[in-house]
Order: C-alpha cells, then structure tokens, then sequence
C-alpha cells in the first residue's frame, strides 16, 4: 500500500497539535470561515446522514462537523511520482519521478449496503489517479488502498488542471451476491501524459469486490464510451448526477462536426445499460453566446426537476471562459425530450428528420450509422441493444433563455425551495456569493450578495446543510458557512421588508421578521408580510388626532391604522405612550381609540427645547404592531428661551400659547391671573401688540473712557401704571452696567433716557457690539432683534498716524502727538493739538532684492506709514529708480505695499522709495535692490519618457532672480517641478507627463519674464517599453544580474530596480489579528513598517540594460519586485507572467571540511569540486565566479550540490598578504564565500633534501647504474634493441591510460558547458524537428531526388477529369483487400519486379491508404500472416531479416507513421543533443575535409592516427541584425579549410536554426577585414594555393596567416563579386581570383591519400622519425576511448528513450508486438529466442537502427562524413545489445566492438526488459490501436498525395496488366466482385486501354 510507506503516528499527529485553522466572523454572523492548508482546496461533499463535512485540496484531507470544527485531518502527499511512470514507483526505474503535490479530483460519498458501512470515496492526480476509500466517521482510518495498481484501477486524471467527475449507482444484478452492484460512472478528460487509452466516461466496479476483481477497475462487462480519438475529443467534464433511471453527464466540448466551436453538451445513460448502448448527448445553448458549462446543478423549480447550469461566454472558439456569464435553467422534462428525439431518429429515421435535415449522428468517430429500423424500435429498446446505433449526437440543441447575466465569471450554483419560491445560490470567481430569486417565468431577480472570500474563486462544490439553512462555500484556501438568510437579524419591520429577501417576512403579531412557516398565523391576511412583495407595506398609524396636545392637558387620541390585522373577538389591544403604563385601546375597524396619559406622568422638556414627541404604540401583548407620533409642548419654556423677547417669542410661537404682560407669563390658557392678555398673533397680520423697545434715539456709537447718555424708544408700554423703577442695562463681557433712566412719553412712543456713563473696559479690536435693554421694576421688556451699543476704542489696532487717519471719520479718531508716546485717540481725550501730517514712511524690509530687466515679479515692501489708503501710494514707489506699480488686492494700510515691477531696460541697482501722499518726506529702504539678466547655458539630459520623471539639471546664470515662489520652469505647455533648493548658477526640476513624444524648449519663467536656452530643446520620448527580463530568481545577497531587453531604454536617466519587504515580524502580527476589515491593497499601501531597497541600472544599449538584484536581508518577505523607469512603473510580474523570487543563500563548504585549517592539495592538471547546496536555484554557470589567490579559477560545470573550477596550471600567488598560499573565493553575486587555502602539488613545493643525502643517493645511483650496464653488455644486440623499444611502448601505454581518465573528464567538462547552453534551445521551437510531410517523404523514398509528395499530376486538361476519375476508381480497388492481395502477390510473382520495386510499390500504397490506416493495417497483418506461413517452413529466424518483400517495406512505413509522435514527444530530444555533442566534439579536432578522418571519433576507421600540429582560435565575425552589426565571437583551427571555417561560423550564427533556413556555404565569401581598407576574400583554392608535385594542398586560414583574433565576415557572392561591399564597412577590396582547375593535381588537406615515391633529401629524416611514430599507431586509439567516455551519457540517454517503459511503450509497438505473439503461439513456436528476432527484426533494425544511422530523416540537420562515422558505431552498438547471442570479444575482435564490449551487456538487459514489460502487460490493445489508427488517418492524411501515388502505381499495373487481369480472374472472390472488369474499368480511363468490355 502506498500510505503503508508513511509510518502510522504522522496520520494521527496533527490532531494533537492546536488546529491550524483559525475561524473569523462578521459583524452579523451569518458569515463563519475556516482557512486550511492544501490550496487550491477542489472538493467539498456533505454526508446528510451525519452532517460530516469532507474538503479535499492539495495534499490535504479535512472531516468537519456542521459547525466547522475540525475532526480529522490526513495528509495525502507529496509523493514520489511522474505522470510518465507507472505506479509503484521505484526510483531507479523512473528517471523523471520527483516529489509531486496530490491534487483532489474526486470525493464521493459511498452509502453502506445492509452491514456494511459507507465510505469516503477519495481519488488523486498521483499515481496516475488511482483511488481509495476511508472511513466516514474518521477519515484518517484507510477502509479500502491498494500499493501496486493494475492499469485497469487508474479513475482519475493525472494532470491537476482536467476535470474529473463522477456518480455512484446502485442497479440489480442477480449474478452478485446480495442481488445488487455498486458501480460508479466516471467522467474525465484526456491527459497528455500517463496511459491514453482511459475512455472519457468508463463505470468502476465498487462493491461486492471478490477476488480476482478490484475495487475501481475498469471491467470488460461494465462498459465504457468508446472514442476514436481519445485526444480529439477531451472533453471537459463538469457534473454528473443521476435522476429517475439514468445517470447524466455534463461537459463543454469542441464541435468536430460543425462549426468547431465550443458548446456545452448533456450526455445521459440509461442505469441499466452496462454496455453504453443508451448513450445519446445534446448540446446545451444558452441565449446571448454563454456556451462553456462552469458549474451545475440538478434541482426544482414549480414543482418540476430542472437542471440549473452556469454558463460562461467563451474567449473566441476556445475553451477559456471569460468573464461574462450566466444562470440558465433546463427543464429535465424538455431535456429527456430531446435526447430521447435524438435516440429515435438515430433508429428509426436514418439520423435525419421529417424535414430531410440531420438531426442525429453518431458521435466519437465510431465505425456506426444511424439506422431505419421499426419505428417500435424506441419502445422495445429504450435503453438500446446490440444492434442500434450508439454513441448518438443530437444536432438540435435544447436552448434556454439566460434567468440572470454577471460580468464576473460565475463558477459555482445551487438551488433550494423556500415557500413555493425557487431560489439560486451562485458563486463567482471573485470570491462573492449571490442570491437570485427565480420567479415562475423562469426569469430572475438578484436580491443579495455576500462577499466570502475577496479574490478568491468559488469551486464548483456549493452545499447546503439538512435543514436548507446554511451554503457551505469552499474557495482557495478556505472552507466557509454563509447563513440563506439574515432575518433574524431584522429587529422592525421596516428593516425586515428592506431586505427585500424571499426568505423574510414580518410577522405581524408576534413581532419578528422570520420564514414563513415559522409565523403561526402566517395563512391569514396581514398577518405575515413577504419581504420580497414590492407592494407590502408595514402596518403603519396613518394619521393621529389630535396630534399636538399641550403637556398640561389629558384627551382621547384616535390612531387610524393601515393594514390592520384581524383579531378574534376575545383579543385585545393597548395604546403605549413611551415608556408610560400602557392604555386599554378599543378597536372600530381600522380605528383605534385611547386615552392619552394623564400631565403628571408625562416627563420634563428636555432642556434647550419647548416641546417633546412621545410615540404611541399600538401593541398586542407585548409586541409592537405600529408606531405614530404625539407632540406635547409647553409654553412657559417658549418665553424662557428667548429671555430678550419673551412676548415675541411666546405670541409668535407655533404652538396655541399666548402672553400675560403683568405676569410674565407664557400659557395655553385664554385668560391671565391679571387680567391683561396678548393672544397669540402667529397668523395675524398685524404689528405686534407686545410692549417692546424698538430703538436708540441717541447715537449708536459710543467712545471708551467718555461720559456718554444712551436714549431708548419703547411702544406697547400703557399696561404698566404702576411707578415702579426704569433702569438702563448695558452687557460689556458678560457684565452688566445699570443705568437710571428717566421716562418721557410722545405721541404714543416713550423716551428712557439713561444717565451718563464712562464706559472703561479694554477692547482687543476697534469696536465693541454690547446688547441693551429696559427693565420696569423686575419686568423685563422685549428688545427689537439687533438693538445694540457700538463701544469703540481709537487706539486698538492703530499703531501708526496712517493707521489712525484711516479710521472713519465718525468715530472722531485723531492722532495725538502729545505726551511721551505718540497715539490715535478719540478727539475729545486729546490733550494736545492733533496731527494734521503723518511722518515719512518707514520701510522696514524688501522681497525680493533682485529682478530681471522685464520687471514683471512682485516685489512686497513691509514697514509703517505706508499710506492711509491704496489711492495714498499709487505713483509714490520706486525701485532701483523705476516705478513699480503697486496691487490694490495685495495693499495693506500703513503696513504692507507689493507693487509690479517694471522694466528697467538694464542692469542697474538702487534702493526701494516710498512717498505717501499727504507727507512731506519719502521712505527710503535699506536694502539695495539688483535688476538682473538672468541666463540658461546647459541642460542635462535632454531627454526623457513621455510619462516624466526626469530630474532635468538646468545651468545658467543669475537663476536666483526675483523670489523662489515666482520661478517656474517648462518644457514646452508641461511644468517640470523644480526640486530642490535653487541656486545661482544651477536648478533642478522633474518632467511631467507629455501627451505625445515631441521635441519642445525648455524654458523658466522669472514672475512674467521667460528665459530659454537657445537652439537647445528637450525631447520627450516613446516611455520605454520592457519586454523581457531574466533571470527571475536571485539569493538573498543579491548582486546577481537581470537582463532587461525591451525599447526606448536608453531615454531613461535613472532606472532602478526596487525590492519592496517586509519583516517576518510583521506577518506574523498580520497572521494573528486576521484584520478581517483591511484588504491586502490596503495593507500594502499603509503598511508603514515596509520598505523599498534599489539599486541603479546600468543601460547597455537603447534596447537592453543590466540590473544587479539588491540584497535583502533573511529575515523579511519580498513583497513585490518593480523596475522604477524615472515615472514608468514595470512590475517583473507583468512582464513575466510570475513573481520575482528570493531564496537563501547557498551552503558552500569548505574544501577541507574535516580539517579546516590545513590548505588543500591540488594535483595540477585538474579540477577542484566544490561541494554546497542548492548551487543554482538562483544562479547559472556563467554568472558564477571563482579566484584561486590572484588569479581566475575557471568554471566548468555547476549543478545543484558541485561546482567544478579549472584553476591555472601554475600555482597562483595570494590576493592578501594574510598568507603564502593563495585562497580560493566564490562569488555569487554580491556573495563572496572563502572556501580554503589551496596548495599544489609539484617537485618546487616539496622539502628539499640534505645535501648528504643526495651525494649518498647519487653514488649508490651510480653503482647500480653500472652494474646493469655491465649485464646489459652481455646480451645480444638485437634483443636490446627489442627490449627497449618494448619497454618504451609499455612506458607510453601506461602513460596514455593514466591521462585517458583525466582528458575524459576535462572533455566531458567543456562538453557538459556547451549542452547547457544548448538545454534551453531543446524541446522547444529549439528542436528543428522535421514537418511529417518530409519526414514520411525521406522514410519511404530514401534517397529518392525527385519529391513525389509535392508533385502534380502531369496532364493535358483535357484528359484530367478522365484520369482522375479511373484513378479514383483505382483507388476504391486498392480499398478491396482481395483485390490488393492479389495485386501484391502477382507483382511479387514477376521477376522483372526487382527488390526496389517492391520497396517503392509499398510506399505508394502506403501514400494512397494514408486515410485508411486501419485497413492497411489489416491488409499489412493478412499479408504477414501469408509471411510468417512461408518461414514457418523454412526457417522462421530468418523472417523480417531483410526488406525483401512489399509487405516488409509496408511494415517499416507502418511503424514510421505509428512512432512519429514518439520521436517528437520523446526520443527527438535525447537524439538532437546526441547529434549536437558529436558535431561539438569532432568539431574540437583537425577533419581532414579530403579523407574524411577526424582526431575525434569512434570509428577506427575514420581516425585520424597522424600528429598534426594545429592551435585554437577565436574569429571577430561581424553580422548584421537590421541595422546595427555586433561581433560575433566563432571558435575555429588554424588548419580548417576555408570550407570548415564558414560551416563553423554559419553553425555558430545560425545556432538552433533549422538546417534548411541556413544560406548554404557555397554561396557566401569569406572575407578577413583589417583595417577600413584591407578586404581579403579568402578561398579553399586560388593562386596562392601551395603545389608540390602532383598535389595541391587546399588552402587553410594557417596558410593565409590570418592571427587569432581577427575580424572577417561572411558576404553573398554576388555581393562580393560586384566590388564593393555595401553590407559592412567600405574600403578596397583585395579578391583573389580562384585559378581553373589543373588537371593532374591530386588535392590534399592534413594527409595525403598515398605517399609520393619522391622524396627529397633534406626530409628523409623527418620520413624516418615518421616511421618510428608508425611502429605504434594504436596509441592513437586512446583517442576512440576519450571520444567514447566524453559521449557515453548522451548514447545512454537516446538507448533509454528508445528502451524505457516507465513511459508507457507506443501503443504500435504493444500491438505489433502481441501480434508477432499470437502468430508465434498459432503456429507452435515455443522458442523465445524466434520471438525475440522477430520483435529485433521489426522494431529495433527495421526503424531504430536507420534513424540513429540517419538523424536527417527525423531532424532538419547536416550529417557530414565524420559525424556520420561516429553514428554508425552507436548504431552498430545497438543492433549487438538487440541480438540474443552471447556478446564474446577477444584480440582479434574490431575496435568498434571493443569500444563498448563493457555498456553492451547492459544494453541487451534493457532490450530484454523492455520486449518482457511490453509482454506481460495486460493485452487487448486492438480498440486503442485503431483509435490511434484513425486519428492518424485524419491527421496526415492532407500531407499525402493520393493522386500521384496512384498514378505511379498504375504504371506497375500497365507493366504487368496481363498478368494482374489473369490472377484476378482465376480467384473466386475477385470473379464474385468482377474485379478484373473494374481494373478494365480503370484502364480504359486512365490510358484509353482497349478492354473487351
């Protein structure tokens, strides 16, 4: 079991641990959340039984109780698993398993049968989907899992983003014990991955399971849906259910047979049905183009099931969703109609209507038709039978009208009935919940929606509990609880019907808002109001009378209540008046009569007010049914409110009061206790008859510190006779001052004349407003409103004689001169004779002291006296002698003048002057003011984006001219904000947006005067535009570069990247408080605990610019990554599609981990490995560094744990001065990692020896020496001489084998650096993978010239029609597999019909049946079985061993359509890298281009044995990418031929390309550019060339002497033969013209081919030291091993590709294997090693071997001589691994064998694996084969033409006509179809063949 691997405490340990999910509510709770671990959480299910909830997410399992508490929780992964690989996993066996996340795609509640119980139905994407069951109580406990599946167990989809749906049924079936089955119907979509042969709907056995069957298999008898093409029809699943008899599915799909748009289907099966023949679909459309399903559901609506389906606008014929959709409602009824039409057309009508339109067909590419059958046939089958048409497709779609549209896509619905009401609960992919009421029309009305969880998408799984009160809501990362209704929390009625829910209503009597059934008397009128009702209204008072009452009186109040509600003649009803014992109420119909309270209980006017409003409410019991409002006022706190006017107030009021003069008394009475009354006059017209003092007779305005008489005027005033005291009173602050007055009466006014007063209190400002009034004995008299005293003081605020004289002149202010200080007084208080001048003004301060010569800035002059009024100053001031115009808005008197300056023509100083008019003397300031002529000289940069943000530096003179405030600077109409503080001679200011890139002038603004810099204007460009940026990962050190290529990146000044963190900290205080109310936007933007780190950008061009990431520290979170260019805002999320990502810096340990302080030992010659961890999960090869001391250590090879440096070959000396020995230092970034001293090994660095010890060693040296000598002297001669050159041999061997390991190394070092380079272009549009049309073309026709696939027929028109016409009868011949049997054998009978005909035969069959691959699949299986008859009898090994049949070439076309998939999706990989290290490694050697031998290879016989002295070289080659030209660096020998240098540079330019987009190097010169005037074109042969004899050697750059490092260029020939070159530089052109070709000049390049007899004296000593070095040529054969050992991962890598079957082996491959198989078992072949030939024969050398020989057949590339060589060793190889026999080598055996005597045994293991795993596999492969067959047919067979093949063929039947007519004629079956007369037929229209017709 695959759970039994994980021990048994981990299940259980997260239930002893605090649960993980925290639960958050809102205000109202109607909304509780759990958040749970396993995002995306996919699955929700609801155990009805229990109330048990069950959520599945992604490695995460969770149970709840209905309340959201946590029972269990079990984690499902990670595991070790690939979707490529079969499960058990086993490691070593699956290359490409990695720990993968378990997604949820199906939970499904099981229901117990009897004593068993129930269980949890749980499917994974692991392990290609397989399922198992836990238990419902506790889902930890595991009921049902199995550890090794079979295929026929894999339920769900492997791929996380294909649905999975599924149902569990249960059906009779008398054959199981207890009489019933427990099935489940699974629906899921195709996967890329993984086996492809899972049907889209198959049933999985569930219960009785007895052995041998298992739970979830896929059995024979239970059926399936059988497609065609299992990857044509990926149908996107979205729900399954069942209703009645029948289980439904629902999935979105494209249209193969229409419009191939996309549409939403609903398929159904009948339950009983165990073979699928009920199987009928009909699309779904919904009206408005809504045409993909997201999420469904099966409910009622008015008493009938109806399928309720959200519905999606798809994004132009795809299947993404946008975000527009909508709710559409099915009739179930309607939808059995329609499919139940579909199914009887299919039978009874042909597929086609009353109307001759099709209406029905059979779907899935299945090899049915509808049918005429009895039109009973529907009755008698409803559920189908063998001989009715399945799967059937309704044309007709069943359409419905949209019940309610959203612009955010929804996801998720589910429906339930409140009171007859239909109600839809739908979730959408922002995290929302909406409520929709679906009225009986099936429209719908959107009443509510609930926020869940805000960004957040809701799954599909919408549940609501048992008792329909709560939706469960599953999203992201949360499992939420959403209330139907809030009504509970409705207190009134007004609030309850706002709502406006179908859920609420108000309970009239009892006072509640509720569900309808939870109001008693919910069924009589007015007793319960639906809140949903536009027309109810709740029961209100409509009118109270009387409805204003005086607080001191008692009345009966009638209420006149709206709807109300009856009552039984013993209820009764009460009045409520506030918080007052309720009154006894008499109901008379709507009206109800009470008795207002009695004036004592009523309570005080609230303070401040005259009157108070009690409700009144009508109750029943204790509930309120409606509300009105009384008023009850009071009259005595009318007058005490307005004490200034209590008569006013009290006659005037709105209330019935009226005002008692002598009593001072407010009241409602009409009568006063002394008699005298004022009634009230509200509505009277009149004057008021109230006494009142309605005015001053004397003068309002009264001077501080003077006597003064106040005299008042009063009316009304009769009523008081009595002599009581008149007094005065004056309110100065808040005191009062009372004053005597004597009273005078005239006419009917009356005169009170105050006594005199000095008034003393000190004031702040001119003037005091100070109320008065009369009192008569205690009786206050009303006062006019606005009745008030002016005190006034001359000297507050009037500092100055300008001050002073501006006071108005009826306030009498003068300025008085005398005394110690000068001041404004009132004239009557001064002593002395008043000023009639003011002295001269003074000016205290100038802003500004500068302007320029236009004047046009304000200048503000500050001081005293500066006139009594604006008119005073205007023409009285000059600056510097010129007239500045002074501002009235700006004038403030005596204090303050800002005037205009104006032009002053030049520079000129002087100070600022002031005459005021009226004085005799000027002011004059002390401050000397400048004109000046401000100057712009520079401005830096002058250009920048369109959206600004460029920080403009403006140079200049005399910028600080006039104040700050009046400098503005603009480019063009757009103000640059100036920044910072400005100086003289520099400013700084920040572009704003420009509508448009424009060149505009800078110009800045000194107040009115403008200044610009001449013929220099600032360019606003296109904002630059960020297309790429890589790397996206960097350590926390940062410092690790991000190339960013786009546009228009140079018209930045600053760009920056910017890092925005956050401390760990800081989230986790987030994480606690769970501050539901603020939005992660919201946090982001006030967070004040973030923080941005940058760094600069360094611009490398206009169109890419380097960033170094910036370090942040380990202990915050990355927030988000931006470029900030000047105001454009790039987020590396946009530009690539994912976040940008920190990570830990890596782990580098040190070289001598065990002993850190002793310096590590190098081998000179080597490698240092350095170990770490987690090397390159933000780091490549190339951007690390690493130094040994002074000195670079170079890397070559980094992978996730090693780093591999080549340091110098001579120890380097130490950096620092801290030691000797130099250490060795990684940088990784901004990371510098010290990792060691490190110290060589080498005779200069060992201890020297003692000079003793070396003169002793020398002479026992010398002893020994001469001994031998002596004994030496005794031998012969020759023997001495064959043993020294023996040991000499032994020395070099032992010499050569100990380097052999260390050159493999170092090769496959720089091997493994040039494929990584290469991994980026592979499997991508980098793999130049041929198109199927070539690939078939160069597979069928090998080495054919002509491309019979892209050729027409060559006709006359007037003969086309005809031929085409016997051609296409021709063709249905060919479609007869008699006809085409006896075709093939009578060609096969001739003998003029040679080997190569039969090849090329079978390849036009295979060119004319490419549409029918099943039936050339059968004719092809027929034509081997005949075969397989004829070896039988001879020697059956001997079968397939050859191509010498048409059937055996037909075989190898077949298995090279079957595995074109294969190569691209598989083995075309490993094969190109294959191809690419070979071409990197022969490249790296000396070819000679005449012979063909190489230095590196693998074929002995290509090797080149010669030492040939030759140097590396790098070339400069210039090349032209539009408009610019950039060098391009091209590793080449000295000793390349012309030839090999431009194959080089070609295959360095054109890296990746196919090899047919390539120029070809015949058409192009070299050129060697030195200088602007030397152009050499350099060629393989021309004057220079070198002859000796009778051998020209071919020209080499060795030979031209170009140096290293040179610059040349590739230019067309017909450029290079025009003159000058117009692509690059010009300049002379020196060609040299390539001589004819010398007869009897032999060619030679590195060897000649022979060696020339004649050889002249001065190099016969060089010939002899040749023939010594050919006494032992095989050393150079150490060269084949290096080659070998350097290739040897990328052989392996294509033989494992090939060989595997941890991908599942091509389904052509398990199909002609079972069938080689079944012939072996048919005819009694018993021997394995037959079987195991024929399989070889087949597979392997029929197509493995030509395509590993010939990689063009598959790859547009190049296969020279040299690499060709090398391939044929590795195929070689391949086909000895492929033999049964016993792998012996000896001395004598080839080198070829030798080189890999040792990998082939392990190749034969995996050969006899692979042949064993596709053996016991599980057979019955036939139905997948001919889906694959088919959709073949459909997909290639557009690349063939069928034509022209048939054409061909045709000549081969006009060639041996006779022949083919006899052999027709004398079969049986052909004279029974008359084929020989058809083939006259063809005859007579294709050639006009006389026939005996």
């Amino acid at each position: 079991m695959v759970a039994a691997t994980i021990p048994h405490f981990l299940f259980l340990f997260p239930l002893f641990l605090p649960p993980h999910p925290f639960c958050s509510a809102d205000k109202d709770m109607s909304l509780s959340a759990v958040s749970l671990d396993g995002a995306p959480l996919s699955h929700m299910v609801l155990d009805p039984t229990s109330g048990f909830l069950y959520v599945g997410g992604v490695d995460h399992l969770y149970q709840f109780t209905s309340a959201l508490k946590m029972i269990s929780h079990v984690r499902t992964g990670p595991h070790l698993d690939s979707p490529d690989c079969l499960p058990p996993i086993v490691p070593k066996d699956c290359p490409s398993a990695s720990l993968t996340h378990n997604h949820n795609k199906l939970l499904l509640l099981e229901t117990g049968q009897g004593i068993e119980p129930g269980s949890l139905i749980v499917c994974g994407s692991l392990f290609q989907g397989i399922c198992d069951k836990r238990s419902l109580s506790n889902i930890s406990q595991i009921i049902y899992q199995t550890s090794n599946p079979v295929d026929t167990q894999y339920v769900a989809a492997n791929d996380p983003r294909i649905s999975t749906v599924a149902v569990v049924i249960i059906v009779e079936n008398k054959q199981e014990a207890g009489g019933l089955l427990r099935l489940m119907l699974v629906g899921r979509g195709y996967t890329s991955k993984g086996p492809g042969d899972v049907p889209p709907i198959t049933t999985r056995r569930l219960y009785p399971v007895v052995a041998p069957r298992r739970a979830f298999s896929q059995e024979e008898e239970l059926g399936k849906l059988v497609v065609g093409s299992y990857s044509e029809y990926n149908n996107h699943f979205v729900k399954a259910m069942m209703h009645g008899e029948h289980v439904y599915f629902l999935f979105s799909k494209r249209d193969m047979w229409h419009k191939k748009e996309y549409r939403t289907y609903a398929s159904r099966l009948c339950t009983s049905d165990r073979s699928f023949y009920s199987y009928v679909e009909v699309p779904l459309v919904c009206h408005g183009g809504y045409n993909l399903a997201q999420g469904a559901w099966l409910g009622n609506h008015s008493g009938e099931a109806a399928l309720f389906v959200v519905m999606a606008a798809g994004q132009a014929s795809t299947p993404v969703a946008t975000g527009r959709s909508a709710l559409c409602i099915y009739r179930m009824v309607g939808l059995d109609a329609m499919l139940r039409r579909a199914q009887e057309v299919c039978y009874t009508e042909g597929g086609r209507g009353s109307s001759g339109q099709e209406e029905a067909y059979i779907e899935y590419a299945v090899s049915s038709k509808c049918l005429r059958l009895p039109k009973a046939s529907m009755q008698e089958y409803p559920c189908g039978g063998e001989h009715t048409p399945n799967p059937i497709a309704s044309t007709v779609p069943l359409e419905a009208s949209p019940t309610f549209t959203y612009n955010t896509l929804l996801t998720a619905v589910t429906t339930t009935t409140e009171a007859g009401h239909t109600i839809s609960f739908l979730g959408d992919k922002g995290g929302q919940l909406h409520k929709v009421m679906v009225h009986s029309d099936w429209s719908g009305d959107h009443y509510n929606t609930v926020m869940v969880d805000s960004g957040n998408a809701v799954t599909a799984d919408l549940l609501l509990d048992q008792r329909q009160e709560q939706v469960y809501v599953l999203t992201s990362s949360k499992l939420s609880k959403v209330s139907v209704s809030s009504c509970e929390t409705q207190t009134d009625c007004q609030s309850c019907l706002a709502v406006r829910d179908p859920y609420c209503g108000w309970c009239v009597l009892e006072g509640k808002c509720c569900r309808k059934h939870q109001c008693n008397r919910h069924h009589r009128t007015n007793h319960w109001l639906w809140s949903f009702e536009p027309t109810n209204h709740c029961v209100m008072v409509h009118d109270v009378q009387p409805a204003i009452q005086s607080i001191d009186q008692r009345m009966q109040v009638t209420l006149s209540v709206l709807r109300l509600p009856t009552l039984t003649e013993v209820e009764t009803m009460s009045c409520d008046f506030g918080l007052y014992p309720p009154q006894p109420a008499i109901v008379m119909g709507t009206n109800v009569i009470c008795q207002s309270p009695a004036p004592k209980l009523l309570p005080q006017i609230p303070s401040g007010s005259d009157h108070l409003i009690l409700p009144v409410s009508l109750k029943f019991g204790h509930v309120t049914i409606a509300t009105g409002n009384m008023t009850f006022y009071d009259c005595g706190a009318v007058s005490h409110l307005n004490q200034s006017a209590q008569c006013l107030s009290c006659v005037l009021s709105v209330w019935n009061c009226n005002w008692c003069p002598l009593d001072q008394l407010c009241t409602n009475n009409r009568t006063c206790p002394s008699k005298h009354i004022i009634l009230n006059q509200r509505n009277s017209p009149g004057p008021s008859l109230c006494p009142l003092i309605f005015a001053l007779q004397s003068s309002a305005l009264v001077p501080m510190s003077l006597n003064t008489s106040v005299v008042l005027q009063g009316q009304n005033l009769d009523f008081f006779t009595d002599e009581a005291l008149c007094v005065c009173i004056v309110e100065i602050e808040r005191v009062e001052f009372e004053l005597k007055a004597e009273q005078e009466k005239h006419n009917e006014t009356h005169i009170f004349s105050c006594s005199a007063h000095k008034f003393q209190s000190p004031l702040r400002q001119l003037e005091y407003s100070a109320p008065v009034y009369l009192r008569i004995g205690e009786r206050r008299i009303d006062t006019s409103p606005g009745l008030h005293l002016k005190l006034y003081d001359c000297s507050a605020g009037q500092t100055d004689c300008s001050q002073c004289w501006a006071v108005p002149e009826e306030y009498g202010c003068v300025w008085c001169p005398g005394g110690s200080t000068p001041r404004c007084i009132y004239k009557h208080l001064c002593t002395s004779e008043p000023a009639d001048t003011c002295p001269a003004p003074n000016i205290s301060q100038v802003i500004p002291v500068s302007g320029p010569l236009e004047g046009g800035v304000l200048v503000t002059i500050t001081g005293s006296n500066l006139g009594m009024k604006f008119e005073d100053v205007v023409g009285g001031v000059t600056v510097a002698g010129v007239q500045c115009l002074p501002q009235f808005e700006s004038y403030k008197i005596s204090t303050r003048i800002v005037c205009e300056l104006q032009p002053s023509g030049k520079q000129r100083k002087g100070h600022v002057v002031v005459t005021v008019v009226g004085t005799s003397l000027p002011g004059r300031s002390s401050q000397i003011f400048t004109y000046q002529d401000p100057q712009l000289t520079a401005l830096v940069p002058d250009k920048g984006p369109v959206s600004g943000g460029t920080r403009l530096t403006i140079s200049g003179r005399h910028l600080l001219t006039g104040q700050t405030c009046d400098l503005k600077a603009f480019l063009g109409t757009q103000p640059c904000h100036i920044i910072q503080e400005v100086l003289d001679s520099q400013l700084l200011c920040q572009t704003t947006y420009s509508p448009h890139p424009q060149d505009v002038s800078v110009q800045i603004l000194f107040g009115k005067t403008v200044r610009s810099i001449p013929n220099l204007s600032f360019r606003y460009m296109e904002d630059p535009i960020i297309t790429d940026a890589t790397p996206s990962e960097s350590f926390y050190a940062g410092g690790r570069v991000v190339k960013v290529t786009g546009r228009n990146l140079n018209v930045v000044q600053q760009p920056v990247i910017s890092v925005l963190v956050e401390p760990v900290e800081v989230q986790r205080v987030k994480r606690k408080k769970r501050l539901a109310l603020l939005s992660s936007k919201q946090q982001l933007v006030f967070n004040s605990s973030m923080n941005t780190v940058s760094e600069r950008c360094l611009l490398m061009s206009p169109t890419q610019m380097n960033c170094l990431t910036p370090a942040v520290a380990s202990q915050v979170r990355v927030k988000d990554v931006w470029f900030q260019l000047d105001n454009v805002r790039v987020r590396f999320e946009s530009i690539k599609g994912k976040r940008f990502s920190y990570y830990p810096n890596p782990d580098l340990f040190r070289l001598n981990r065990d002993v850190p302080d002793t310096p590590y030992r190098f081998k000179p010659g080597g490698v240092i490995a350095v170990e770490g961890l987690d090397l390159t999960k933000a780091m490549s090869r190339q951007e690390v560094k690493a130094r040994l001391g002074d000195q670079e250590c170079e890397v070559k090879t980094l992978d996730n744990t090693h780093l591999y440096c080549e340091p110098p070959e001579n120890q380097p000396a130490s950096a620092d001065d801290s030691s000797p020995l130099p250490s060795l230092k990684v940088l990784l970034g901004n990371l510098e990692v010290d990792l060691g001293l490190v110290q060589y090994d080498s005779d200069t660095l060992l201890t020297p020896f003692p000079l003793a010890a070396l003169i002793g060693l020398g002479a026992g040296a010398a002893v020994i020496i001469l001994s031998v000598l002596v004994v030496i002297l005794m031998y012969r001669r020759k023997s001495k001489q064959a043993l020294r050159d023996y040991k000499k041999v032994l020395l070099q061997l032992e010499t050569l084998e100990i380097n052999v390991g260390d050159q493999c190394r170092k090769e496959f070092t720089d091997l493994m650096t040039e494929m990584l380079d290469l991994s980026s272009d592979v499997g991508g549009p980098g793999l130049p993978l041929l198109d199927y049309r070539t690939y078939a073309e160069r597979v069928f026709f090998p080495g054919q010239q002509r491309a019979l696939m892209n050729q027409q027929l060559d006709l006359p028109e007037s003969r086309r029609s005809t031929v085409e016409q016997g051609l296409q009868q021709l063709n249905n011949l060919l479609n007869n597999r008699v006809f085409l049997t006896r075709f093939i054998h009578t060609l096969e009978a001739q003998q003029g019909f040679s080997q190569r005909d039969r090849g090329y035969v079978a390849s036009l069959l295979t060119m004319a049946l490419h549409d029918k691959l099943e039936y050339f699949t059968e004719v092809m299986k027929t034509l081997l079985q005949d075969l397989v008859q004829q070896y039988v009898a001879k020697n059956p090994k001997l079968m397939l061993r050859r191509t010498e049949t048409v059937v055996e070439k037909m075989l190898t076309n077949w298995m090279s359509i079957c595995l074109y998939s294969f190569l691209k999706e598989v083995a075309g990989e490993p094969l190109y890298v294959l191809f690419r290290a070979i071409k990197y490694q022969v490249d790296k050697g000396p070819v000679d281009v005449v012979t063909g031998k190489a230095k590196r290879t693998l074929n002995d016989s290509h090797l080149l044995r010669d030492d040939i002295d030759y140097s590396a070289m790098t070339l400069n080659v210039m090349v032209k990418n539009g408009v610019e030209v950039h060098q391009c660096p091209v590793k080449v020998l000295d000793i390349d031929t012309i030839t090999q240098v431009k194959d080089k540079i070609l295959d360095q330019v054109y890296k990746g390309a196919p090899f047919s987009q390539r120029p070809a190097a015949d058409s192009l010169d070299l050129e060697w550019r030195s200088g602007q005037a030397g152009h050499l074109t350099l060629s393989d042969d021309d004057v220079t060339a070198v002859v000796q004899g009778r051998w020209k050697r071919i020209n080499t750059l060795q030979h031209y002497k170009v140096p290293d490092g040179a610059t040349v260029a590739l230019v067309s020939r017909c450029q290079s033969s025009g003159g000058v070159n117009q692509v690059f530089q010009t300049g002379e052109k020196t060609p040299m013209l390539e001589d004819e070709e010398d007869e009897g000049l032999r060619q030679w390049h590195l060897l000649k081919s022979s060696e020339d007899p004649e050889i002249p004296k001065h190099r016969k000593s060089s010939m002899r030291e040749r023939e010594r070095a050919k006494a032992i040529p095989e050393i150079y054969l150490t060269r084949l091993l290096s080659m070998k050992g350097t290739l040897q991962k990328f052989v392996d890598d294509v033989f494992v590709a090939i060989l595997s079957t941890k991908h599942l082996p091509p389904i052509a491959v398990r199909f002609f294997f079972d069938f080689l198989d079944d012939m072996a078992e048919k005819h009694g072949i018993n021997d394995p090693e037959t079987v195991h030939i024929w399989k070889t024969n087949s597979l392997p050398l029929r197509f493995w071997v030509n395509i590993l020989k010939n990689p063009q057949f598959v790859l547009d590339i190049q296969v020279t001589d040299s690499i060709d060589a090398v391939l044929s060793v590795i195929a070689q190889t391949f086909i000895d691994s492929c033999t049964t026999s016993d792998h012996k080598v000896g001395r004598d055996s080839p080198v070829n064998k030798l080189l890999y005597a040792r990998e082939i045994p392990r190749y034969k293991q995996m050969v006899e694996r692979y042949y064993s795993d596709i053996h016991s596999a599980a057979s019955g492969c036939y139905q997948e084969m001919n889906s694959t067959l088919t959709e073949l047919s459909g997909s290639f067979a557009s690349e063939m033409n069928s034509l022209v093949a048939l054409h061909e063929l045709y000549k081969y039947i006009n060639k041996y006509y006779d022949q083919i007519i006899m052999s027709l004629e004398e079969d049986s079956s052909g004279q029974k179809m008359q084929l020989a007369y058809r083939l006259q037929q063809v005859a007579s229209l294709v050639e006009n063949k006389v026939t005996d017709l």
